[in-house]
């Protein structure tokens, strides 16, 4: 049902998303959609997480930089992925109930996944003391999710290598 979801999600996008669609494409009756998930949102957030868990993995490549672009590269190379993301970001901005859902299933995962490579180059001695993670962090975000709701400038693999060069300069040296 989750590639059904996904695949009426590419089709018709969020807005046209409904659980009749999920369950005519899955060959399935809507109640039986409705016994796993209460709402579409629910549904395309357990594929997108599933997604996510497949594709999340911690680079150990020896610097922060070469750790970020190995990271960030398939992170910003969203192929196919921003009506969901854009819908799902959506339903959490109107259901706080679904906003901790998305927050703890889907966002903190990758941020997670990000602070360790910053904590790893720390270690090493590539991360000022002084650094603020949290705000390397949301930098890094902050330019993914801005780009994907508005669309006003590409969001693709060359700028996830910029997004990883100014992190290690403001990560080195944030003063």
């Amino acid at each position: 049902m989750l590639e059904a979801a996904m695949g009426e999600l590419q089709e018709r996008g969020y807005a046209a998303l409904t659980m009749q669609g999920i369950a005519a494409r899955a060959g399935v009756g809507k109640q039986t959609v409705y016994r796993w998930w209460p709402s579409k949102a629910e549904v395309v957030l357990e594929a997108m997480a599933g997604l996510v868990e497949a594709a999340v993995a911690v680079p150990d490549e020896g610097s922060l930089g070469a750790d970020l672009d190995v990271f960030l590269a398939p992170t910003f190379r969203q192929r196919g992925q921003r009506a969901a993301l854009v819908g799902l970001m959506a339903e959490a901005l109107l259901e706080p109930g679904f906003a901790a859902r998305f927050r703890e299933r889907f966002l903190l995962v990758r941020r997670e996944v990000f602070r360790s490579i910053l904590d790893r180059a720390a270690a090493r001695g590539e991360v000022a003391p002084d650094a603020d993670p949290e705000l390397l962090t949301d930098l890094v975000y902050g330019v993914l999710w801005y780009r994907l709701m508005l669309e006003h400038a590409p969001l693709d693999e060359e700028l996830g290598h910029r997004l990883s060069r100014l992190v290690v300069r403001e990560a080195a040296d944030p003063s």
